[in-house]
Parts: C-alpha cells; structure tokens; sequence
C-alpha cells in the first residue's frame, strides 16, 4: 500500500486540526503537537491524505485472507487429536447475538467513506449491557478502517433481552483518523477495565517514508510502505472516549507494533500478574503484562505498565510453536481462566496454511511456557464469559455483501466438568502437536 505523500511532505508540522476534529482536550491537542514534533518523518494527516487512503481502499482484494473461515479454527475438529481440559473452546455459533449493521455512519471528514466489512471485534459486558466495539473497512481487510460501538441488553443470565436488538452507537465512528500515526485507519480495538475506568487500545497505521526507515531501521522485521503503532484511548462510559496516543516509541517498535494482549478475565478485566500472589491471577503488587508478537525488530517483547497507559517493554522468548510448527503470526488474545491459569491464544501457519493454537502458562509464572495445543479462537479482541460460557465475536464468515459479526461460545457443559477435575490446575497439561 503506497499514498501520493513523499518523504519531503513529511517534514511538514501535522495539519490533523485542519483536516478533522480531534475530540480531544486542551492538554491532548499539546500532546498531539509534541509528538508530531518528535516524529518528524510521519506523513500528516490532511482531508486530501484521507481521500487518497479511502480510494486506494475501495479497491482492495486479498484472495488469501478473504478465504478465511472462523470454525477453521474455532471448531471441535480444529482441537484434535488431543484436547486438554485447560484450552479454552472449541466454540459453536450462536444465532442469538449476531450483530448486523444496516446503512452507513455519518461521514464526519466528507469523504464518502463507507464500510463493506466488520472484523476483530471486541466485547465487554457492564451493568447488563453487552457493548462491542468492531473494525469497519471499506473493504475485507482493507486499509482506511474505523472503530464502531453497539450494545446489546442482557438478562442476568447473560442472554439477550427480550425484544432487545442491537443498537449501534449514533455517534460512530468513535474512533476515525485524527492523527499523523493514524492516517490510514484505526484497527482492531482491545477493550479492558481496570483502574476504575475503561481502556481501548487499538492499531494506528501509517505511511513509511524513506526517512522513517532511515531513522528506524528494521532488518529483523522488514517494513514496507505501511507502519503500524499501538495506541489507547481512555473512557469513565464506554461512550466518550480520549485518545492519548501511542504507548511506544519508534525507537523499540522499529516503526512496527501490533496487537495490545494484555491478560485479561472472564468478566473483562485487566488482570496484573507476577509479583505475590496465590494463584488466582488477582494480587496488586504485580503488574499488567502485554505479549507482542509483531515488530519490535522481529523480536518477541512484554510490555509493562502500573497503570496501564505507561509502558516499558524488553525482550522475552514467551512463546515456541515448535510442537505445532510453522511461523507466528501474532498472539490473538491472553485469557486467564480463573483456575491459575493463563492462555494464549495463537494466530501462526504450518506450512503456509493458516492455523491456531494456544499455549498455557501459569499465572504465577507467565512467560514460561508449559504446553502447547492446536485449535482456538482467533479473537483478536479478547474473549469474556456471557452467561457463564466464553464467547466471542467475528467477521470473517459473513456471507458476501453482508456486514455482520457472528457470535461463538464454548460448550458450557464441558467447561464445567473442567472445574470440577480434582486434579491440581497448576500441573502441566501433556504437550501435544497437531
């Protein structure tokens, strides 16, 4: 992916105020500057930038990831042969949340941007509301994405209300294109809580200039004409939310960082882990962890942070795919299962065909690996329990044409059973390969 933009145009100052409104307060409009001033080769973000993006976007085709299927993954088969209490799924379609959008938002730039399809969502229940947050392109995998809200009423049992349906938020995009890192969209949003407040992190993406390769190089992970940073944005609602912008500078990234994983329970909190604890992931001496899986110079990092907007990251060989083979990709989500446990979900290849896996550790200790399984979710946005069952959303297999997210959970019965083994959770399951 290439824009018009030159590496001269980028030593401009931003001109992101000129081109959209920002939604954000005094103190971030002088942060916004700063970074621009810090990132003199990023290519700012204009009306006539965010044009050329949606252009581009509108006719994108990817024949390899447009082929993807969910229950590839997601299904009992893909767990075989072996199947250990500790994974969590396989999961099932349930009809009863699918989420579908109808018409288009608001385009508050005046581009004429749309949306064809919905992907990597994200999802959170508060105070009887299901709320997710979901990647909109004007194409399948396409560039120029936005960041879109909806909830849905549940009962106490964690299913829909009834008579509720979707409503999706009159103020979307929530999340658009605002700054210089972001000018060819904003991806796969990861929603937590913790702290008292509300956390989306998600993927801004940008235009490599010369320069910025120049200034960052990268010879571990190449990067071509598309950049990728990690940023967040705060909300005390799950409404209005704050952007403060990316977590990481360019200087560890090397122009390239992807995927927010922080481990995260059942109910969609941030959980801290290590320090001392007693085994049920929960103690406030330890610290929120982050896996990265891309960029970073080809190197596997973990982040922390005390409170989840500062971060330090340093380089930790967390994860080996060699019992399942093939090439990561990146690590989907971290779910702590309640029982000592942590696991990661994988998104990797085994011979150039896409597969999952996922990896269990424990939450005392949760950068060693302990076994390594095939079969998982895909859910880039982190998984939560809706009425006792693990669940998640995604797009992949909506029928052509259509913009709709499916919704699929873990059998309830088995995870139950799973609880009730009398055998030590902290015991390593046996390691098992395709």
């Amino acid at each position: 992916m290439t824009t018009t933009a030159d590496a001269a145009s980028a030593q401009a100052t931003s001109s992101a105020a000129d081109a959209t409104t920002a939604d954000t307060a005094p103190d971030a409009a002088a942060a916004d500057a700063t970074r621009a001033a810090s990132k003199p080769y990023l290519v700012p973000l204009t009306r006539e930038r965010l044009r050329t993006v949606l252009d581009e976007a509108l006719v994108h085709r990817n024949e390899l990831t447009g082929a993807l299927s969910q229950l590839t993954f997601s299904s009992p088969a893909a767990y075989e042969p072996a199947r250990p209490d500790w994974t969590v799924g396989p999961f099932t379609v349930d009809p009863a949340f699918t989420f579908t959008l109808d018409g288009q938002w608001p385009d508050p730039d005046g581009l004429g941007w749309t949306s064809e399809s919905l992907y990597n969502p994200s999802l959170i229940e508060h105070d009887g509301t299901l709320h997710l947050f979901y990647r909109a392109s004007p194409r399948k995998e396409s560039l120029g994405s936005r960041i879109g809200h909806a909830t849905l009423a549940l009962t106490p049992d964690g299913e829909p209300a009834p008579g509720a349906t979707w409503a999706d938020d009159p103020a979307n995009p929530v999340v658009r294109p605002t700054l210089d890192d972001e000018l060819l969209g904003t991806e796969d949003p990861k929603v937590y809580r913790a702290e008292g407040r509300f956390w989306l992190f998600y993927n801004g993406v940008f235009p490599i200039t010369e320069e910025a390769r120049v200034a960052h190089p990268s010879p571990g992970y190449p990067v071509q004409a598309v950049g990728i940073d990690i940023l967040v944005a705060v909300s005390d609602d799950l409404v209005t939310w704050q952007k403060l912008g990316p977590i990481a500078d360019h200087e560890q990234t090397r122009l390239w960082a992807k995927g927010a994983v922080i481990p995260r329970d059942e109910h969609g909190n941030a959980v801290r882990l290590g320090g001392n604890g007693n085994g049920n992931g929960r103690r406030d001496d330890g610290d929120y962890l982050m896996f990265v899986s891309e960029g970073f110079d080809g190197v596997l990092h973990v982040g922390r942070s005390d409170d989840l907007r500062h971060w330090t990251f340093e380089p930790v060989p967390y994860l080996d795919l060699s019992g399942v083979g093939g090439h990561l990709h990146e690590v989907a989500a971290a779910i702590v299962t309640g029982d000592g446990r942590l696991v990661l979900d994988v998104f990797h290849d085994v011979d150039g065909v896409f597969a999952a896996s996922q990896a269990l550790y424990d939450v005392d200790r949760p950068v060693d690996q302990l076994a390594l399984t095939p079969g998982g979710s895909l859910s880039w946005g982190g998984l939560q329990k809706i009425g006792g069952r693990w669940t998640f959303a995604q797009g992949w297999d909506a029928p052509a044409g259509h913009r709709e997210l499916s919704f699929y959970r873990a059998d309830a019965a088995r995870a139950d059973a799973a609880r009730a083994d009398p055998a030590d959770p902290h015991t390593p399951a046996p390691h098992t390969t395709p």
